[in-house]
């Protein structure tokens, strides 16, 4: 029975090498494939079985009947090792092959994440170095104003520059305001310019031009200066302001001089601060 069957799987063997020999083949020559259907296996497996009988009755009679090993069937199990091994070797390329692709992958982020980092640094040091050059133009800028306030001042010093118009103000007004001018132009940003600047204020409302005595106050009291005089001059801006019927812009005055100026300022101030509110109907 076991001879038999080692016949029989030697025979359907045979018949899938040649099935598998014809796809071999059919792939170096042009030959037509067979389309193996339920009829065609069942013929085949009909055909085994005589075979199968007849060599059992040839092995009963003495005939023993010898199965050799095909030649070609022994090369194509040779052809087909090597194409075991082949695809062997290839599968382990594949793998080397995607452990570099890898391996890759990961030193193209860290290189993305360095190339990042260096950006940032980069970055920042250019909006460092921006900060010192304006820095630097800032103070160029100061130097070289400093040098032409000190060659248009005549002594060199914002509070002897003031000083002195002051009292030309007393011998020759107009030479007087003329130096004053020259104060509130060489030393604008400094208390000494902005007290040049309220006084020739007084000189102008002196003259009877309310709105120009605005301008000069207003222009001295910018960023509520913290001086000794700016409760005063802010009074005198309310009252030019309510005097050219700008009454709303009044009271918004008076209210800084309450919550700047008025807790030190003297008892004839906040008076004219009370009558300047009753007249431009502060409520």
């Amino acid at each position: 029975m076991n001879r038999h069957l080692t016949l029989r799987t030697l025979a359907l063997a045979a018949v899938a090498v040649g099935v598998i020999g014809g796809a071999v083949v059919a792939q170096t020559q042009p030959l037509p494939g067979i389309q193996w259907d339920v009829r065609r296996l069942d013929n085949l497996d009909r055909n085994v079985r005589r075979l199968e009988r007849a060599i059992t009755q040839r092995n009963a009679q003495g005939e023993p009947v010898l199965v050799e090993s095909d030649p070609e069937l022994v090369a194509l199990q040779g052809r087909v090792s090597i194409m075991d091994r082949r695809l062997q070797d290839m599968e382990r390329t594949v793998q080397r092959v995607n452990a570099d692709l890898e391996r890759l992958t990961f030193q193209l982020d860290e290189s993305d994440r360095d190339n990042a980092a260096l950006r940032a640094r980069l970055a920042d040091a250019e909006g460092r170095l921006g900060t010192i050059e304006q820095a630097r133009e800032a103070a160029e800028t100061a130097a070289r104003e400093a040098e032409e306030a000190a060659a248009r001042s005549p002594t060199g010093d914002a509070v002897s520059d003031l000083a002195a118009a002051r009292a030309l103000l007393t011998t020759d007004p107009a030479r007087g305001r003329a130096a004053l001018e020259l104060v509130a132009s060489t030393w604008a940003d400094t208390p000494s310019g902005r007290e040049a600047t309220w006084r020739i204020g007084d000189i102008i409302r002196a003259g009877g031009d309310q709105a120009g005595a605005v301008q000069q106050y207003a222009q001295a009291l910018q960023g509520w200066p913290t001086e000794g005089w700016a409760g005063e001059v802010t009074l005198k801006l309310a009252r030019g302001l309510e005097a050219t019927n700008r009454d709303a812009q009044a009271c918004a005055a008076l209210g800084e001089y309450d919550r700047r100026y008025a807790e030190t300022s003297t008892p004839g101030l906040r008076a004219i601060a009370s009558q300047t509110r009753a007249q431009a109907n502060c409520r």
